[in-house]
């Protein structure tokens, strides 16, 4: 059945938005005047194509574009409707009524009318893999497989909700940082720019010989002040270069996410919280039913480093060939000891899961306190390289008015 979306009014003169859906337009029109609602514009919000369903796409802006945030909020109000009684498909229906996300709407209103039609759930969201990714899909296929959805829709809306708790405490911590960073370079660049040269403009009448000093500040505040548009396309070229030689280059790739792991304070993070995840998201999945070589097979997509990766794919082909899981990840120095011995006493206890479950807890709290002092050592820092070039400007001008005044006596 389509679904259209449609602006109207209702019987206050207010306009409204909605999505409905109905076997025609007409139909579409005739529902919404029997609920008092009147349409002035109506619009099928999507076309099909059977013969690709991987392609279609929710239609959406940048900015209407489905996050974590609204994948978490939906995947618990789905656990919380099914676990009340309630079938998939009028699940569906209301939270598509609820949700504002107008993107979301249109996502589970075009869901529901794929399971109306004899889909499952889990292939019906694997039509939209931009927003839900091989992760999400395989939890829902396994709790399909095993008549277990509702747990598995809690374990899917529990480790996103943790997912999303994390990365909230990341850009809070990071948010001060980053706005006195921006602070501090706008000062900066005003003071170069537009204070200095009309100091140093007595110096120029005097004819005097400037320290060497003052020199390279006049020099820098003229190159900033005549070309600072040539040095902004220069930094942006070079971002570019720098991105397209990691994201699109195999070596480059590899170099960078090494690079990330050896840097002081920043490696140790990333290594923690590629361990959290890996655990966390390896738990999710077997405690769901999926097995072991596909769920390792997913995970090792999810890390976000190709060394990680690759260690994980290497764990997997030895698995296969019957060895545990922990003596490989052990091997390849990318893990923490720690983590590998309670990996391999969970092997050994069959309770894995569990035991994966209490490693990411373990280092998502690792996380937490390593972010924290990152972010204690970057401000006195930051303020300290800002007293420093700002101390070297108040030098720069000062030092030749001293020297004019020794010049006087």
């Amino acid at each position: 059945m389509p679904v259209y979306e449609y602006t109207a009014l209702d019987i206050k003169g207010k306009k409204i938005t909605g999505i409905i859906d109905a076997a025609s337009a007409t139909t579409a029109r005739q529902r919404l005047r029997e609920t008092r609602i009147y349409p002035v514009e109506l619009r099928e919000a999507s076309v099909k194509k059977k013969e690709e369903p991987l392609a279609r796409r929710p239609i959406g802006s940048f900015f209407k574009k489905v996050g974590l945030p609204q994948i978490a909020a939906m995947t618990r109000q789905l656990s919380t409707l099914l676990i009340a009684g309630l079938p998939l498909v009028p699940s569906l229906n209301i939270l598509a009524a609820q949700t504002a996300h107008p993107q979301m709407k249109k996502v589970l209103a075009q869901i529901k009318e794929e399971i109306n039609e004899g889909n499952s759930l889990s292939r019906s969201i694997s039509h939209f893999p931009g927003i839900f990714p091989p992760f999400y899909i395989n939890m829902i296929r396994a709790g399909e497989a095993s008549g277990m959805m509702d747990p598995v829709l809690e374990r899917l809306a529990d480790f996103y909700e943790k997912q999303q708790t994390l990365r909230g405490k990341i850009k809070t911590a990071l948010a001060y940082p980053l706005f006195m960073f921006t602070v501090g370079c706008i000062i900066m660049f005003f003071l170069v720019t537009f204070v200095v040269p009309n100091i140093t403009k007595i110096f120029d009448e005097m004819h005097q010989t400037l320290p060497l000093i003052t020199v390279l500040l006049i020099t820098v505040s003229e190159t900033l002040k005549a070309a600072w548009w040539a040095l902004l396309i220069l930094l942006i070229a070079l971002a570019a270069a720098g991105n397209y030689a990691v994201m699109k280059t195999g070596k480059g790739r590899y170099l960078w996410d090494k690079l990330k792991l050896k840097l002081p304070l920043i490696g140790p993070l990333n290594q923690k919280l590629a361990v959290a995840r890996f655990s966390r998201t390896l738990g999710t999945l077997l405690q769901s039913g999926v097995p072991l070589l596909t769920s390792l097979e997913i995970v090792r997509n999810i890390v976000n480093n190709i060394l990680i990766s690759t260690a994980i794919q290497e764990a997997a082909k030895e698995v296969e060939e019957g060895q545990s899981l922990s003596s490989p990840l052990s091997r390849s120095g990318l893990f923490p000891a720690i983590a590998t011995e309670m990996i391999a006493v969970g092997e050994q206890s069959g309770n894995l899961e569990a035991m994966l479950y209490r490693i990411s807890d373990a280092y998502e709290k690792e996380v937490e306190s390593s972010i924290f002092m990152i972010t204690s050592i970057m401000e006195p820092v930051m303020i300290l390289v800002m007293g420093l070039i700002v101390g070297f400007i108040v030098i720069s001008v000062l030092l030749p008015i001293f020297e004019m005044n020794q010049l006087v006596r």
